[in-house]
């Protein structure tokens, strides 16, 4: 494999997976607080109250960074961390955590990215409607402003959102995430607030600073029919609105795709398609395996995920290790979207790890799927493709949303009862790695 010379290696994490904290300092509860404390809502009733302890663990988190080598981290800030109720008053102790991390991940050499949204929308503005009210885009942008007018003279890279369309289909479509609703109007309000959200906070950040480096973040996968029926092709086309589509066109090219032109009818005001389109500096995507989808008569939009083959290698989370989606999303963006700077911002497994007898954890497989998969990188980019960045996900095992702690995608493992850290091997190898190329 070879790649630029000014190519950028990462790793990412988020703020409500790894904090803790959850109630300290005058933080304000979020909605995935909220969420993990409803039973039955996830895995092993785990909530985010302690996670990995990064809130007072960060100064040896960020040593295994620099031991690990990366040029970038990707972390989130917490929006009710910092601004409780969501708007109003900011919370000093939690602007200053961050003010104390930024420091800390420079002192050891290592650039950071923010990126301002990662799921935990403050529950105060949730009771206010959450994303499928229109303020909460407002909201958001004077929440980004803040946390860039005071971290913005260290930070030179920020990510505006991450994952809006997975906030939307998870959150308000199937009621899998927080904060559990199940209504397409809900999905389309929010989808779209999501993206204008992105837009006014990029056009004001722009406007504070010329020379920082703004993006987004977005789950985007290769869409497959599980088979060749008419059926099944057009369940996959629609997927692929719904799933990207959605955000990548309003961003991109201040539309939204054709099929969903009515779902979206009724919150588009006038001027938003044009705001949802500033220019960006680059876009992130998070990929893990390409969806493979089928009819399903039965589901609220009429699709439902299909199989992999038989013979096909999965993780822990029952997903296909499919190494080419990487290559076929890259070439994606190139070839309908003008090639724009792209970062791989997410991409990793989760595996059983377990620690050996001789305390360590060996993980080869995910070693494996890493290498191939940055492989796919390296196959883009000597094909054109625009690529500047790839990010693992993530440093540290921790809250997996909805599966709890059960998932490790760390390649530091994270001993929950003690909340020791141990580099697996494929810490090791991807720094390795790093320093290789």
């Amino acid at each position: 494999m070879t790649f630029p010379d000014d190519f950028i290696w990462g790793a990412s994490t988020a703020a409500f997976q790894i904090e803790g904290a959850w109630d300290e300092d005058g933080k304000g509860p979020s909605i995935w607080d909220t969420f993990s404390h409803t039973p039955s809502k996830v895995a092993n009733g785990d909530t985010g109250d302690v996670a990995t302890d990064h809130y007072h663990r960060y100064r040896e988190d960020v040593g295994l960074m620099k031991e690990l080598g990366i040029d970038v981290y990707r972390f989130s800030t917490s929006w009710p961390r910092i601004f409780p109720e969501g708007q109003g008053k900011p919370n000093a102790k939690g602007i200053d955590f961050y003010e104390r991390l930024v420091d800390e991940i420079l002192e050891n050499g290592v650039t950071p990215w923010l990126c301002f949204y990662h799921w935990d929308l403050p529950q105060a503005l949730q009771d206010k409607g959450g994303w499928p009210a229109r303020d909460t885009a407002h909201y958001f942008t004077d929440y980004a402003s803040f946390v860039a007018e005071r971290l913005g003279d260290r930070v030179k890279t920020f990510v505006a959102m991450n994952e809006p369309n997975l906030v939307a289909i998870a959150g308000h479509l199937f009621a899998q995430h927080a904060p559990g609703v199940a209504d397409i109007s809900q999905f389309a309000a929010a989808t779209h607030h999501l993206n204008l959200a992105t837009g006014l906070s990029v056009e004001r950040l722009r406007s504070m600073h010329s020379d920082w480096q703004l993006g987004t973040v977005l789950s985007l996968n290769p869409v497959h029919p599980e088979s060749d029926r008419d059926e099944d092709i057009e369940a996959a086309q629609t997927f692929d609105a719904f799933w990207n589509r959605s955000v990548l066109d309003p961003i991109m090219k201040g539309s939204y795709p054709e099929r969903l032109e009515p779902l979206f009818a009724s919150v588009v005001q006038d001027g938003d398609l044009e705001q949802t389109q500033q220019p960006l500096d680059f876009i992130g995507f998070n990929l893990y395996t390409r969806a493979i989808i089928k009819a399903d008569p039965a589901s609220l939009i009429g699709i439902s995920w299909g199989d992999p083959p038989k013979s096909a290698k999965r993780t822990a989370m029952g997903w296909e290790v499919y190494p080419e989606a990487i290559y076929e999303q890259i070439m994606d963006l190139k070839e309908n979207y003008g090639n724009p700077a792209i970062f791989i911002t997410e991409n990793g497994a989760a595996f059983d790890d377990k620690v050996s007898a001789d305390d360590k954890v060996y993980d080869p497989d995910r070693t494996e799927y890493l290498e191939a998969y940055i492989g796919q990188v390296a196959r883009a980019i000597e094909d054109g493709a625009n690529v500047e960045g790839y990010f693992v996900w993530s440093l540290l095992d921790n809250f997996e949303w909805a599966e709890g702690y059960e998932k490790r995608f760390g390649i530091i493992h994270v001993d929950y009862e003690t909340l020791q850290r141990r580099p697996k091997d494929s810490f090791y190898w991807y720094r390795d790695f790093i320093s290789r190329h």
